[in-house]
């Protein structure tokens, strides 16, 4: 892991396997800890207060023990605020907050009781991109080379750090933008189904049933003209507000029962809409699944033994409508990417929660 994080921001030391190891150690501690009875939620900056814009500093610099960081996290565990961690006159001390960390900062997160995600600030704006996952004793690496593959989804190459910035930047390429989307679906915890189709085309209402009780008409373009105008502007703070107000708004829709129907060009066609097989097509019988873990494997399984009725239909729908996207969020926070593979001439789910923790 301390070889990933060696290009560090300049002038600036980059964490070695020490740093890295007290600072995972003091976190996984941290989360097995309860501060009046709530389960602490911190994220670990390894950055000088120098390299940041406005930090927040603390008269007397703490350590960073398992018993500070739990005291602590009632103040930070709003997202996009962090503890700063760096060396003081020889000591790992945690030195204030901050919201302004630099690219390629190494950060750790705690999600949970021993869960925790190792992550970098990316380039790109907003965004960071998960390293490491671990949960337990349990170890998962992130594996950047998928995003090199034929055929890889646009939106998973996005999740690995590959891509344009996200939000009102973006312009029209909103392949970050159903990064967001698939964030905040699998944040409302009820499940949901996203379809993207073509734009211009009616073809995937032969994979519905009609008529639907929730068709949109005319359809809702408030996210579509977001994205459009304001992609040629700066990256303001309202700006962002703007678009992620817009992204729950429309996120929102995929808890109701059924799959939400958005184009891709961002404008909602429906909502709660039932998945049909096409008429002349067959069931679908196979479909290859991969991770982007190193070490994982590429399956290939029946729908019945990948998931229930959401992720079956999901499946049917793709195999019949081979222009679109399908992405299902379970209630157990499972997430995954359907999309059709002309090499591999069948459906391929790309499983991608731990890109999303």
């Amino acid at each position: 892991m301390a070889a990933h994080f060696a290009n560090y921001p300049s002038g600036m030391k980059a964490p070695d396997a020490a740093v890295i190891e007290t600072l995972i150690d003091a976190a996984f501690w941290a989360s097995l800890r309860r501060e009046e009875g709530v389960t602490p939620k911190i994220s670990l900056a390894y950055v000088s207060p120098d390299h940041t814009g406005g930090p927040l500093l603390f008269g007397h610099a703490l350590p960073p023990s398992a018993a500070a960081l739990a005291k602590l996290a009632p103040a930070v565990e709003r997202p996009g605020i962090h503890l700063g961690v760096w060396p003081i006159d020889g000591e790992l001390c945690v030195w204030g907050t901050t919201r302004d960390l630099p690219p390629h900062c190494f950060v750790i997160e705690v999600v949970m009781s021993g869960l925790l995600v190792v992550k970098e600030r990316s380039q790109l704006m907003g965004k960071f991109v998960n390293v490491a996952v671990l949960e337990g004793d349990h170890i998962k690496f992130v594996d950047e080379r998928t995003a090199q593959i034929p055929e890889c989804p646009g939106v998973l190459q996005s999740l690995l750090g590959f891509g344009h910035p996200i939000g009102p930047a973006a312009g029209t390429d909103g392949i970050n933008v159903l990064v967001q989307l698939a964030a905040s679906m699998r944040s409302h915890g009820r499940g949901g189904a996203l379809l993207v189709t073509p734009s211009g085309s009616d073809e995937w209402l032969l994979s519905v049933i009609t008529p639907m009780t929730y068709a949109l008409n005319p359809p809702f373009t408030a996210l579509s003209h977001l994205i459009r105008s304001q992609g040629v502007t700066a990256a303001t703070s309202e700006a962002v507000d703007d678009m992620r107000h817009a992204v729950e708004g429309v996120a929102g829709l995929t808890a109701v029962d059924g799959a939400m129907v958005m184009n891709d060009a961002y404008d909602v066609l429906a909502f709660g809409v039932k998945i049909t097989r096409r008429k002349g097509s067959a069931s679908v019988e196979r479909i290859v699944v991969t991770e982007p873990i190193e070490g994982s494997e590429h399956t290939i399984v029946a729908p019945g033994q990948f998931g229930g009725t959401r992720h079956l239909s999901a499946v049917q729908f793709v195999h019949d409508q081979r222009d679109a996207t399908a992405l299902v969020a379970s209630q157990d926070g499972r997430f995954t990417i359907f999309r059709w593979s002309d090499d591999e001439d069948m459906v391929h789910a790309h499983r991608v929660e731990a890109l999303l923790l």
